[in-house]
């Protein structure tokens, strides 16, 4: 489980735990990476490893606490495992204003890279669980959840609808993954893949799901919406309105997505620069990214 945050005075402790070993018993220590939870099976099925998930979450420092699951989920090879990494960094160095860490510290984590082709597959969780202190002093214990894209080549639309549910389900937080803009499809695959989460679920009167996060990557129009949240905000806010104007089946899709979250926001992020996008070799360093 995570040390205690005064241990790592920098962000270099991280890639220390991936690769310590323990004076002590002469065997490396386990170290922390992702953990396959959702198994992709032949013929387009899924399985769930219940050991894994049993090893994880019973555990003598999470059981009986109040989980926080956050997912990023979205279309593949648009970066949520690139996303995914820098929640690590986050979560393993909160106790330093300067969590980015070092301009020439490579991005390690759940598995990432550049290229056309999917990376993950199924649903990963992070096998070391973050405890945090509320502000009334409870400890909840953070999971960090790394989902397949939809809409690989691989994969057919029931495949990206029951990954999409599954971890909109048991997620806390999801983040939705997009690309450059909300467009209508974006809103209508939305709706698609919570009707099937909703249908899994028991009849409840509540609103089946939590917190949704609209992620927008490489926002060109800051000039419109600013950057960050509260442009964020006021542009999500334009996207999902429902006027009388709008045709019945838009109005629904907006209706939709209202009912099924008890909480909806919205983030804008500039483009990270060309060498991302471009360079097979770039591993993620700080240096690398144009917004730095």
């Amino acid at each position: 489980m995570a040390k205690n945050q005064r241990d790592r005075n920098s962000w270099g402790g991280f890639s220390e735990k991936t690769n310590e070993w323990s004076l002590e018993e002469e065997e490396p220590v386990k170290k922390a990476g992702p953990v396959q939870v959702l198994v992709v099976k032949d013929h387009h099925s899924f399985e769930l490893d219940e050991t894994a998930l049993n090893r994880i979450l019973l555990s003598e420092a999470v059981r009986d606490k109040e989980v926080v699951a956050v997912s990023v989920a979205g279309a593949f090879r648009k970066g949520k495992s690139f996303l995914m990494d820098f929640m690590l960094r986050y979560m393993y160095s909160q106790e330093s204003v300067d969590w980015v860490g070092d301009y020439n510290e490579p991005l390690t984590g759940f598995s990432w890279r550049g290229g056309s082709e999917r990376e993950t597959t199924g649903i990963q969780i992070w096998s070391e669980v973050f405890l945090i202190n509320k502000p009334d002093g409870k400890k909840v214990a953070v999971l960090l959840m790394d989902t397949q894209g939809t809409f690989d080549s691989q994969s057919t639309l029931r495949d990206s609808a029951t990954v999409f549910a599954l971890s909109t389900m048991i997620s806390s937080i999801q983040v939705y993954n997009l690309s450059q803009n909300v467009q209508e499809d974006d809103l209508q695959h939305l709706q698609l893949f919570t009707e099937y989460g909703r249908l899994a679920m028991e009849e409840t009167f509540l609103k089946p799901f939590q917190s949704l996060i609209f992620l927008v990557r490489d926002w060109s129009f800051p000039y419109e919406f600013s950057y960050g949240s509260d442009g964020g905000s006021k542009f999500l806010e334009k996207r999902l309105k429902v006027s009388g104007n709008q045709h019945e089946e838009l109005q629904n899709v907006r209706k939709h997505i209202h009912s099924c979250f008890t909480k909806i926001s919205c983030f804008l992020l500039p483009h990270p620069g060309l060498k991302v996008a471009t360079n097979p070799n770039f591993d993620g360093k700080l240096k690398g990214l144009s917004v730095f």
